[in-house]
This record gives structure tokens, C-alpha cells and sequence, in this order.
């Protein structure tokens, strides 16, 4: 009997310190477990579908970027529009059933969000109530303990998001929330403040970024993003659209980051549409994949030359090599390479 109960006693301690073991170990931040544990504990967790082909998966925080008027916000609202329907945008794929979408919109007011969405204000879009949408109130008094409304927004986000029932985050876009966003610090806040939301809400997150002027010629990479190497740091993925040489109303998305799949949508590969308006909605239609070289701007021996000339004269005007860019439509670096060789 005695030894029955000594038996039992030194199976529970066993039993005990196993658990003691498996448990997790907190060293300041980080969270130490054997790497079986952290297998078993992802494998209780769904795998993560797509929202958006490869490109976005649940989960993630990804990032659209583009330069400004390439549709960036027209596909935003489309992928909104396809998630909380639970149908696919045709020619990419959705794994998701339908789900509760916020689309913080900084770019439109309502009267455009409407025309966008109808024909010519008549025969309205009509959006599943997964939908909603929301601008920034120009009538609130911001409370004196934050410092401005991106701060107010960024310390409320999170009850709003709960009290909507939030699955899918869309903000349009970072440009808005950081006046900054091209300094590492401001980008870096930002990006924060989205993945700690992210993780607690298990909430999957789409931000919309520019890009500074970039030059048309060159492959789009993770540098054209502003603020691109703390933004990219931060983010699970990321994709942008670039606009095709080729024809005024051709788009091309390509793939620049991503963790849940290989990489599917490369330079050689990238996902060609035309942006259309048949009826009430405006949209990216899939046209085919294609190579990323066949849409960059070529520039001819003719158009450098003007090109050349109008720097010249730029230069005799004293202007700076930031001012010339924009006026060209090109990087500071392309024009600060270009003035040196030609000796300007």
C-alpha cells in the first residue's frame, strides 16, 4: 500500500514537471518554447486562406503601393468588395467565406466614393452590408491628450475595430496616418501600432502606400515604396501596381514580398489587367501574365535628348536636383547620375 502511494506521488511529480517544462519561459519580450511546442501550438490554429491570390493571405499586414492615380485605391475597394461577399474577383483566387470589412478611406469624400460606384450618380452599386466604410469626422474636437488625429486614430482603432466586428482592415492610406511616413521613425510607429493590432485582434490588414516619383523605365523593387526598408520590415507581405507603357488604361501588379507562399509573381510573371467601368463599378479586369519589361517606358535616343535639353535648361535656372525630378517625372538619383554625366 505504501508503495502504491509513493508510486502515485512520484507519477504526479513526473507529471508536474513536465508541464513546468513545456510551459512557456518569458525572458524579458521574448517568449521561449521548445520549437515541438511551437509546432504544436500553430498546428491548433487554421491555416491562413487567401484573400487576395498569393498576394494576401489571412492574418497579415501587406502593403499596396503605387504611384498616385494607378488605381490603387480602385482595387482596394474591389478586394473589400470581393472578401465581404465571399466571391472571388475573377481570374484571382479567395479561399475565405464572406467577412466583416472596414475600409478607412482618407483619399475620397462620399459624393466621389458614390460616383465611382455608380452610373454617373444614377443606378447605385449596391455593397453587401459586410461593407463599411469610413472617413475622418473634419467637425471632432481631438482630446488634449493626444497629440493629433493620427494619434487619436491610432489609440481608438482598436475599439472600433472591436465594436464592428472587424475581420479585414483596409486603410486608404499611410500617407494620411504619417505626414511623415518617408522618415524610418514615423514608419516604424505606424507599422507598430498595425501589427500589435493585427496579433490581438487576429485581424488581416491592407494599407495602401505611395511611392515617390520613380523612373517608369526601371522594374518596380521594394526601394520605391516611401520609407520602404522599415515599412518592408514590418509587413508580411506586399505587392504593387505600375502602369503599362504599352496602353493608358493597362495596370500590371507584381509581387514584392511575401511569407505564406513562394514567390509566384515575379518580374517574368507579372499579373497584367485594364481598368474598367462597364455599368456602376469601377474595377481591374484580368487581361493575363505577362513580363514586367514588355510594360517599362523604353526612352529613344530623341526623347533623351529632349530629355537632356530640358535638364539643361532647368539647371540654368538654378533649380534643385529634387525640383527636376518632379518635374521630369523622375528620381533625384536618376537626375543627380544623369548631371554628372553629362558634367552638369
Amino acid at each position: 500500500m505504501l508503495q502504491d502511494k509513493i508510486d502515485i506521488i512520484s507519477k504526479d511529480l513526473a507529471n508536474n514537471k513536465k508541464l513546468l517544462e513545456d510551459k512557456n519561459t518569458e525572458y524579458g519580450c521574448l517568449i521561449v518554447k521548445k520549437a515541438n511546442t511551437w509546432v504544436e501550438d500553430a498546428k491548433k490554429r487554421p491555416i491562413p486562406n487567401m484573400l487576395f491570390s498569393e498576394l494576401w493571405y489571412e492574418k497579415e499586414v501587406c502593403i499596396l503601393f503605387a504611384d498616385t492615380n494607378l488605381g490603387k485605391s480602385i482595387l482596394a475597394v474591389q478586394i473589400g468588395d470581393s472578401i465581404s461577399r465571399g466571391a472571388p474577383i475573377p481570374g484571382f483566387k479567395l479561399e475565405s467565406k464572406p467577412k466583416k470589412v472596414l475600409y478607412l478611406d482618407f483619399e475620397l469624400s462620399d459624393k466621389q466614393f458614390e460616383n465611382r460606384y455608380s452610373e454617373n450618380y444614377q443606378n447605385h452599386y449596391q455593397f453587401s452590408s459586410n461593407f463599411l466604410r469610413a472617413e475622418i469626422n473634419t467637425e471632432l474636437n481631438i482630446p488634449k491628450e493626444y497629440k493629433g488625429i493620427e494619434d487619436y486614430l491610432c489609440n481608438t482603432l482598436d475599439a472600433t475595430i472591436k465594436n464592428t466586428k472587424t475581420s479585414i482592415l483596409i486603410v486608404d492610406n499611410l500617407t494620411f496616418l504619417s505626414s511623415e511616413n518617408e522618415k524610418a521613425k514615423d514608419a516604424l510607429v505606424l507599422m507598430k501600432t498595425l501589427k500589435k493590432l493585427s496579433r490581438k485582434e487576429n485581424l488581416s490588414i491592407l494599407v495602401l502606400a505611395h511611392t515617390p516619383k520613380r523612373d517608369e523605365s526601371k522594374p518596380i523593387n521594394k526601394n520605391d515604396v516611401a520609407g520602404s526598408k522599415m515599412l518592408m520590415n514590418f509587413c508580411d507581405s506586399s505587392f504593387a501596381i505600375g502602369i503599362s507603357s504599352e496602353e493608358s488604361s493597362l495596370r500590371y501588379i507584381k509581387q514584392i514580398k511575401q511569407r505564406n507562399t513562394e514567390h509566384l509573381y515575379h518580374s517574368e510573371n507579372v499579373i497584367v489587367c485594364s481598368i474598367e467601368k462597364e455599368k456602376n463599378f469601377l474595377e481591374f479586369q484580368f487581361v493575363e501574365y505577362g513580363s514586367e519589361k514588355k510594360h517599362l517606358k523604353s526612352y529613344g535616343a530623341s526623347d533623351l535628348e529632349v530629355r537632356d535639353e530640358q535638364m539643361k535648361f532647368l539647371v540654368s535656372e538654378g533649380k534643385s536636383n529634387v525640383h527636376i525630378a518632379e518635374m521630369l517625372s523622375l528620381t533625384e538619383g536618376a537626375i543627380r547620375k544623369r548631371r554628372n554625366k553629362l558634367g552638369l
